[in-house]
């Protein structure tokens, strides 16, 4: 029996997690899913990706799991080198959580969107943080809490 990959697990769990919530506040706040989906396709494709259609929401659907991968593989590079990122795993996952957040939001979305950091609003900021935290910083680090991972 093949034996499952805890990355790749974590990598599809919290992906999966992180854009359905995603998908929600897009439609609680009058929008779409694919035009939130494009919307993350501008960032490595450019305003034109906005214009794209479904293939501009599948492009942004790859780009954010690009993204998450990239997220969980520094997790899971972090935790096999410090050992000690695993305990407390909620107080280390919250805080790579919010790690997440302040590349996100503090320099990774000001330099391509010109968005701004701090948010004006912060209720905007804490709809943004809440997901990097539960659904990213905790669940990785409660999956790699055990030196058996």
């Amino acid at each position: 029996m093949a034996r499952r990959s805890p990355l790749l697990f974590a990598w599809a769990l919290c992906g999966t997690l992180d854009i359905v919530y995603a998908m929600v506040w897009s439609l609680l706040a009058g929008g779409t899913v694919g035009g939130m989906l494009r919307g993350v396709a501008k960032g490595p494709f450019g305003d034109g990706a906005g214009g794209w259609g479904v293939g501009g929401a599948l492009a942004g659907l790859a780009t954010h799991y690009a993204i998450m991968g990239a997220m969980v593989a520094f997790w899971f590079f972090a935790v096999r080198r410090m050992p000690a990122l695993r305990q407390p795993w909620w107080l280390t996952g919250t805080l790579y959580g919010f790690g997440l957040y302040l590349v996100m939001n503090a320099i990774v979305l000001p330099l391509r969107f010109g968005a701004p950091f701090p948010p004006a609003d912060l209720v905007k900021g804490l709809v943004a943080l809440f997901p990097h935290i539960v659904f990213i910083g905790l669940p990785l680090a409660w999956l790699t809490r055990k030196d058996a991972y």
